[in-house]
């Protein structure tokens, strides 16, 4: 499996589709020995720390700000998914109507981690990748949701839907409070723990820690999971230190490589036994029908994302005011974005073996095999045209994260430091500064690196504060440099100046020198008595 990452990186394909590749090749090895855990220990053991850490990783802020999309993706399409394949089940393969709804509510969420993995590599624009992390992350929950009550009525040999919707209601409520109620306890718990081993020990057995406790309690342990994975998320800054906070992340993305590696070794020793049991079935007719049941799932995502997503803004003169009609080239990408992975997978596996009678799960083994070709057709024939479907559309990165971590970044340091001198800043950021500039100074910032900074500079320190800080600019090698700067009372204080470089290419020109500038911050450590370094403030110069 780790050969297929190599193969990923090398190709800019999402992983996810070398490990299904990989599980089918795996399949095809004679003599391997078929590993079957037990259903419920696939459920147990995959789903919480998968859906924890999609979670964790996704933004609140974000998900509230396209609540609409999602919602409307994460639930009536799951809705629409799982009656539209349960329909081709019954009626175009001949699964009883309670299988067939169970297949549906397998196939129907999308896979967070694919998604994820894919929207990195493709450098998307920040509200798709949001819309489809975010549709990943619910629907996960309410189909998952949908997937208890359905096996439930398999198993108990009957089903009644007002029984089903209320129980689908109570135990959704109960799994959000419920988890709620732990990413509060764990976030006390994280915030007074300094240790980085402790730490990321509590962050892998988060997803446990909610999920048991809400199925114990009858209720949605996968909600309880979501909703404690996006409390966390928000809690994050608060509760721990940089450093833990990235070595925890970087402990969670291993694991969800090496849960979903591990799931699809286990389909792929797992598929000879399964082709066995279906011997019955012609080859033609269990392609026809994993085609059939891939066709459903694409084509119902393709004819509801285009309606809702703009029908809304046509019956609604308020929202249309409010938010644009969203680009045709975005919703054409999204709605053929709907890649399937470990999580469904994850769900088949679970199938239990038996029913309440005694008797085999009627069509587990089939539903298992369309399951997998599902992921395969998804993953691998739509996956491998993402890249050349973004160059057609013409999508690209809108550099949104990158300007909010700036303005974030330059906010905490006016908001730590009573005196900060600007000394080169974009288009757009002057007007937010010049307060703390004429503050110090007594001058406006004008147009950054020019004039009135250099006024502020004592004679004597000019040229040569100026010689090296271009000297840092040319090689990109750090440096230090005291001087003295005029406050606004005209008196002179000692300064410490820091250059480094930030990025290779700064897009755009310094307006004093016309050229590129090559920095991250030009940093001004500036006293607030005659003594030298005794306070400090920073310019940051934003390319």
């Amino acid at each position: 499996m780790t050969s297929f990452v190599l193969l990923a990186s090398i190709s800019r394909v999402p992983y996810p589709v070398f490990l299904v590749v990989g599980g089918l090749a795996l399949s095809l090895v004679p003599g391997l020995p078929a590993i079957e855990l037990p259903p419920d220990l696939v459920f147990l053991i995959f789903l919480p720390p998968l859906l924890y850490s999609a979670a964790f990783f996704s933004s609140p802020r974000d998900l509230k700000a396209q609540i609409r999309p999602i919602a409307l993706l994460s639930i009536g399409l799951v809705l629409l998914t799982t009656v539209t394949v349960a329909v081709v089940g019954h009626v175009a393969i001949g699964l009883s109507w309670p299988v067939a709804f169970v297949l549906g509510v397998i196939v129907s969420p999308t896979d967070p981690v694919t998604v994820a993995s894919t929207a990195e590599r493709l450098g998307l624009p920040r509200n798709i990748i949001t819309i489809l992390e975010g549709e990943s992350l619910i629907n996960d929950g309410t189909a998952l949701a949908l997937y208890r009550t359905a096996v439930a009525a398999v198993v108990a040999g009957s089903f009644s839907i007002l029984n089903a919707g209320l129980e689908f209601v109570l135990s959704g409520i109960g799994g959000a409070a419920i988890g709620l109620a732990v990413g509060w306890m764990i976030s006390r718990v994280r915030w007074w723990v300094e240790d980085p081993l402790v730490e990321t020990t509590i962050a892998l057995l988060t997803g446990y820690a909610a999920y048991l406790p809400a199925e114990e309690l009858g209720a949605s342990g996968v909600i309880a999971v979501v909703v404690t994975g996006l409390y966390l998320s928000w809690q994050s800054p608060k509760m721990t230190s940089p450093r833990n906070r990235l070595q925890v992340f970087e402990v969670l993305w291993v694991m969800d490589f090496l849960l979903n590696s591990v799931l699809f070794i286990l389909i792929g020793l797992q598929l000879s036994t399964i082709s066995g049991e279906l011997s019955g079935e012609s080859p033609a007719m269990l392609v026809l029908y994993a085609l059939l049941v891939s066709s459903a799932v694409i084509i119902t995502r393709l004819v509801w994302t285009f309606p809702m997503a703009y029908l809304p803004h046509y019956l609604s003169r308020r929202m249309r005011e409010r938010n644009p009609f969203p680009p045709w080239r975005q919703v054409t990408f999204v709605s053929y974005a709907g890649m399937r992975g470990g999580v469904s997978l994850a769900a088949a596996l679970s199938l239990p073996l038996t029913v309440g009678s005694g008797e085999p799960f009627p069509g587990r083994d089939l539903v298992i095999f369309l399951t997998f070709c599902v992921i395969l057709v998804t993953l691998v024939l739509q996956g491998l045209n993402l890249p050349l479907l973004v160059r057609r559309l013409g999508l690209e990165d809108d550099g949104e994260e990158e300007h909010e971590e700036n303005e974030a970044r330059l906010k905490r340091i006016i908001d730590a430091v009573p005196h900060i001198v600007w000394s080169a800043l974009p288009d757009g950021y002057n007007d937010f500064h010049n307060q703390r500039w004429y503050e110090f100074s007594g001058l406006p910032l004008g147009s950054g690196l020019g004039d009135n900074w250099r006024k502020t500079l004592h004679p004597e320190d000019q040229d040569r504060t100026w010689a090296e800080w271009q000297h840092s600019l040319a090689t990109g090698e750090p440096s230090e440099t005291e001087y003295r700067l005029r406050d606004h009372s005209g008196e002179y204080r000692w300064a410490l100046g820091r250059a480094f470089r930030l990025r290779p290419e700064c897009p755009q020109p310094s307006r004093s020198s016309g050229r590129p500038i090559s920095l991250k911050p030009f940093n001004l450590l500036s006293g607030t008595t005659h003594s030298r370094r005794s306070g400090f403030g920073e310019t940051v110069y934003i390319g």
